[in-house]
């Protein structure tokens, strides 16, 4: 998915996060936060803008994103855990559906990879975004399948496939919008930051 889109895919879910449960700490923190860009984005379509800074730690977002997917699954994808490093690199460990994908888009996953990208898997992808001006994009750094690395046009393409799955129908060919009027999102150790 999005595995690689993972801080927009954060926001989305939160923005979809039902209260069938209770947040943990860092969910609330997460979702304190989408109110807070919410009211920030509707003070400045009426002439009053208002700055909102983040900061959040990997282990937050690890925290939040398994309250999200309880809360609001995704389609073709389990579970996500990431690693923040500096100049936004981040590694991501995702349990993602390779049926779903071939499903979806038969042919995408090469024969000779097909014995072993089958059911629910998962892989490592490290990936380096640049989210300025309202927009994100990525690439993809590496990845791996257990100890077979996958190239990396493949795993691009099958983030584009499962992107276009999910509710938002993501784009991955194209710069995506960063929500909520955010404008900026960047990295260091363990962290992620960003404001509007």
């Amino acid at each position: 998915m999005k595995w690689a889109r993972l801080f927009g895919a954060m926001v989305f879910l939160g923005s979809l996060a039902l209260a069938a449960e209770p947040a943990p700490p860092a969910a609330a923190k997460f979702l304190g936060l989408f109110d807070r860009l919410r009211t920030a984005e509707a003070a400045r379509a009426h002439g009053t803008p208002q700055h909102v800074a983040f900061q959040f730690s990997d282990g937050e977002i690890n925290e939040y994103m398994k309250y999200a997917l309880r809360t609001a699954p995704r389609p073709g994808l389990e579970s996500v855990s990431v690693k923040i490093f500096p100049q936004n690199y981040v590694s991501t460990l995702s349990v993602v559906d390779f049926d779903a994908v071939e499903r979806w888009k038969p042919g995408t996953i090469p024969g000779v990879l097909r014995p072993v990208l089958n059911g629910k898997k998962t892989i490592w992808v490290d990936y380096r975004f640049q989210a300025d001006n309202a927009k994100i994009t990525f690439s993809v750094e590496k990845a791996y399948y257990q100890a077979v690395r996958l190239p990396a046009f493949l795993v691009e393409k099958m983030i584009g496939i499962v992107a276009a799955r999910q509710p938002e129908k993501y784009d991955t060919t194209k710069p995506l919008p960063l929500p909520f009027g955010l404008r900026r999102v960047w990295t260091a150790g363990h962290t992620i930051s960003g404001e509007n």
